[in-house]
């Protein structure tokens, strides 16, 4: 069983930092969703565009007042492809706002209940999410493969975590096949990513720690001809031996 990651000790001086990200990334999504629900009636191009400027917004404010930095390795990889369908680690709310900042135009594989959060929820509801009720596997997997099939088809990138949930740094949850079966279905290459982000955004925590997140994009996973299963663990092979390579805590 992997260690625990040991977190550096709150002080009044980390909640004050945290409090003001905080106010500050409430605020500008309040002010900016209903400028998002408006884009709606443009293309999405452009549309997308100010979810991207959110993004980028937020990224500044967490380097600004709690010090969170990244750094990308592979962003060659997105590059070289149209469209595909990124499968992610899964660790915090950060990774969320870094793929929609860094990221062409997406769809995202969400629970249909996040919708509902009001004001970010709003926003990316008007995103063309694919929105599943998690309560209804097979009805699920269905809709995926449906309207992931019609978002690639229309130049849309699929992001999907397929742990399904946030995971503590050095844990890793059992990956879903759905993505590589949407994969070996449609054709589209996979891209996997790793990073370290619930080492400085934690999962379930108000507090924040300052560090550089490393994000690394992989090369792409060929689909052709092969079972979802090899493409599955191929994914989940590569994301858990580049998460051991990335930790900030050795």
């Amino acid at each position: 069983m992997s260690e625990p990651f040991i977190y550096p000790k709150k002080t009044i001086w980390l909640y004050l930092r945290s409090s003001l990200l905080f106010i500050l990334v409430l605020s500008v999504t309040v002010m900016i969703t209903p400028f998002m629900l408006l884009a709606a009636l443009l293309p999405y191009q452009w549309h997308f565009k100010l979810a991207r400027f959110w993004g980028q917004g937020v990224l500044l404010m967490a380097k600004w007042v709690c010090g969170i930095d990244y750094e990308i390795s592979g962003l060659e990889h997105l590059q070289a492809q149209k469209n595909a369908i990124v499968l992610c680690k899964h660790q915090s709310a950060w990774e969320t706002i870094a793929l929609v900042a860094l990221l062409p135009p997406q769809a995202i594989l969400l629970k249909k209940s996040l919708l509902l959060i009001p004001f970010w929820g709003w926003a990316m509801a008007s995103l063309k999410p694919i929105a599943i009720d998690r309560s209804s596997p097979k009805k699920a997997l269905k809709q995926l493969l449906s309207q992931g099939a019609e978002r690639l088809q229309a130049g849309f990138w699929v992001v999907i975590y397929p742990e399904g949930t946030r995971m503590s740094p050095n844990e890793h949850g059992k990956f879903s096949a759905s993505g590589s079966l949407l994969a070996q279905r449609t054709g589209y290459p996979i891209i996997p990513i790793a990073h370290n982000a619930g080492e400085c955004w934690p999962r379930n925590s108000f507090v924040k720690y300052a560090g550089c997140i490393q994000l690394k994009i992989g090369a792409p996973i060929r689909v052709d001809g092969r079972k979802s299963k090899v493409i599955n663990e191929e994914a989940e092979g590569w994301i858990k031996h580049t998460m051991q390579t990335i930790s900030l805590q050795k």
